[in-house]
């Protein structure tokens, strides 16, 4: 697994061993991030479910300001850190060790009713048969955590796509790379 293009392209990422972290593959990110585009001048990352961090290291690596990571995984959480540091980004970096879906809760009560900004790209990568990508949805669409024009993205099973519509967060787009899909979300406040 290495980093696609950007600052720290080419750089290669440890993963955790075992089959309970299932990294992005390159081409899946690779094409994530061609659709993306380059982020916002001063783009917010949320990247759950982490893993080893490899959609927002991406995005940092691509000209991100800041990203936020979060993996209930203690050996994820280790390789996140080395990549990270071994990669220079720990200062633009928050690693949370944590239950996702958790996180995701309590960020929307946050945002409700203080002025933490927005993030610009969520990424969700959840473990496929868990069903916890609708659960994070939920709780991020109950509550500005997504920019107004910023992307949420979830990869999934194609055999289980999570559902069109999450409070304000809508159904925007899907693209399907053999059994992984991903699915993009825009925030519409008019919904």
């Amino acid at each position: 697994m290495r980093v696609i293009a950007g600052s720290v392209g080419g750089r290669r990422l440890v993963a955790p061993p075992g089959a309970t972290t299932r990294p992005t593959s390159d081409r899946v990110r690779e094409a994530l991030f061609s659709i993306l585009g380059p982020p916002p001048e001063g783009a917010r990352v949320l990247d759950l479910f982490a893993g080893a961090g490899a959609l927002g290291i991406e995005a940092l690596s691509r000209g991100a300001a800041a990203a936020v990571f979060v993996d209930s995984s203690r050996a994820a959480w280790r390789c996140l850190r080395r990549n990270l540091e071994d990669l220079g980004l720990v200062e633009v970096s928050e690693i949370h060790l944590g239950d996702a879906v958790r996180f995701a809760e309590r960020l929307a009560r946050e945002a409700a009713g203080t002025s933490r900004a927005p993030f610009h790209w969520i990424f969700l990568d959840p473990p496929y048969a868990a069903g916890l990508a609708d659960r994070a949805l939920a709780a991020l669409g109950g509550a500005p955590v997504l920019a107004p024009g910023g992307a949420l993205v979830v990869e999934h099973d194609r055999r289980s796509p999570p559902r069109q519509r999450h409070g304000s967060l809508v159904k925007a787009d899907g693209r399907r790379y053999g059994d992984t899909e991903l699915t993009f979300y825009r925030r519409d406040d008019a919904g």
